[in-house]
């Protein structure tokens, strides 16, 4: 049976740690989409693993991980991150990774093109991460790509690699600082060593749910960057919900125990686009500074601003989420007051509008309706128990499982694995 772990709002919600706590008892760890530019850090016996690309189920030892068609892998990062984790002490991380041999190669002419095509944007640039997602996706959408099963063919890969630096040639000139033999002679190198981890992923995952076995589903970014029920087009270039799971994995929706959906206590996104709750002033730096709120894949910081419940709601309304996972609650606990965005209002009608509208003009214009609560203001770093938080934490949880009709599983309290609430529900 697969458990299923997604972020609710706009990322960096804190989904490793829970993959990380969920994963000794798992013997499948899966992605289904992104790239690298998906990064969370994991603290495990002391020791912090950053991971963009790989499954962080390679923490456990006697997990099998599997990269699915639905991501788009940039070798280089692959190799490297595979190294890293070597170097910090875990075992036989080549023996326990697969990936699909349909998934699409991220080459660094989609990284140099991603980076021309936000230039081209100038002030509405998405605020991408630059590390050719996009371009990755779109090409495999226009029938231009290249599957990893067509990098051990080397005339054909040779091939369509020369013909999409040709077409970008033509498309952006001068500009495009690429060269294609280079990238070609790299991967000389890297076709045999890639070998030995490609898989055909159709088999493998109707072997495992045939014989049920316990499935641990990473997703990566979140539903508020999901191509089509995102903020589009402020969002990342594949299906971050629940759907991308299925066309990602080959997953048999018969065979899911449970969809987390992972709430970070305030709210915070990266890069352009809308951001109701943003709060650019006093409460924002602070929660920015406390939450240590910069990307593990980027640096950028991030911006901050109060929970948004409506957010959140929307989000649950597409994911179907069992459960949910609040994380970072401790970084409140020095606000007098906190408050929670519960409604959109219409700024003509004065109006409560239904959903989260897909209207960015509308939404830019918005009025928002919050409830306010009384913070603690005392420490909740550490605490493990429900029954030990302050009352007015407590109901803050409450209030936030009663509004969006889902119960709050997990609570963190803390970076570190040991730090985490868990209710019996």
């Amino acid at each position: 049976m697969a458990t299923i772990v997604l972020g609710a709002q706009w990322g960096d919600e804190g989904k490793g740690k829970l993959v990380d706590i969920l994963c000794p008892t798992a013997q499948v760890c899966a992605r289904a989409q992104g790239g690298h530019n998906a990064g969370h850090t994991i603290v495990a016996e002391g020791v912090s693993y950053d991971f963009h690309l790989l499954p962080s189920g390679l923490l456990n030892p006697n997990c099998i991980n599997l990269i699915g068609s639905g991501v788009v892998v940039h070798v280089p990062t692959f190799f490297s991150e595979l190294a890293t984790l070597e170097k910090k002490g875990l075992k036989n991380v080549h023996d326990r990774l697969l990936v699909s041999d349909r998934c699409q190669i991220d080459f660094d002419l989609h990284t140099a093109v991603d980076g021309l095509e936000e230039v081209e944007l100038g002030a509405k640039s998405i605020g991408t991460t630059k590390r050719g997602i996009g371009p990755t996706y779109a090409t495999k959408a226009a029938r231009s790509g290249v599957r990893l099963s067509e990098v051990f063919d080397a005339e054909t890969f040779e091939t369509k690699l020369r013909t999409l630096a040709a077409g970008y040639k033509k498309r952006y000139g001068n500009l495009l600082q690429y060269d294609v033999e280079d990238e070609i002679a790299r991967f000389k190198d890297y076709r045999e060593k890639l070998r030995k981890y490609s898989v055909d992923a159709t088999p493998f995952m109707a072997d495992v749910q045939k014989n049920n076995a316990k499935i641990l589903i990473e997703g990566a970014n979140a539903l508020m960057l999901d191509i089509d029920w995102g903020t589009y087009p402020y969002v990342t270039s594949s299906n971050t919900g629940l759907g991308g799971i299925f066309t990602g994995l080959a997953l048999n929706p018969t065979k899911i125990a449970s969809i987390i959906g992972v709430v970070k206590a305030y709210t915070t996104r990266v890069g352009g686009g809308p951001f109701p709750t943003e709060d650019v002033n006093d409460i924002g730096n602070k929660l920015q500074e406390i939450g240590r709120e910069w990307g593990v894949s980027t640096g950028r910081r991030r911006r901050c601003g109060w929970l948004d419940l409506v957010v959140v709601k929307y989000s649950t309304s597409i994911n179907h989420y069992t459960a949910l996972n609040l994380t970072k609650l401790d970084i409140l606990d020095t606000f007098p007051e906190i408050k929670i965005a519960t409604a959109y209002i219409h700024p003509d009608t004065k109006e409560r509008i239904e959903s989260f509208p897909a209207d960015l003009a509308l939404l830019g214009r918005c009025e928002i309706e919050y409830k306010t609560m009384e913070g603690w203001n005392t420490g909740t770093a550490a605490v493990k128990r429900f029954d030990d938080l302050p009352a007015q934490a407590k109901k803050y949880v409450e209030f936030i499982e009663g509004f969006v009709g889902v119960p709050v599983a997990w609570i963190g309290t803390g970076p570190g694995r040991e730090d985490m609430i868990i209710r019996s529900l």
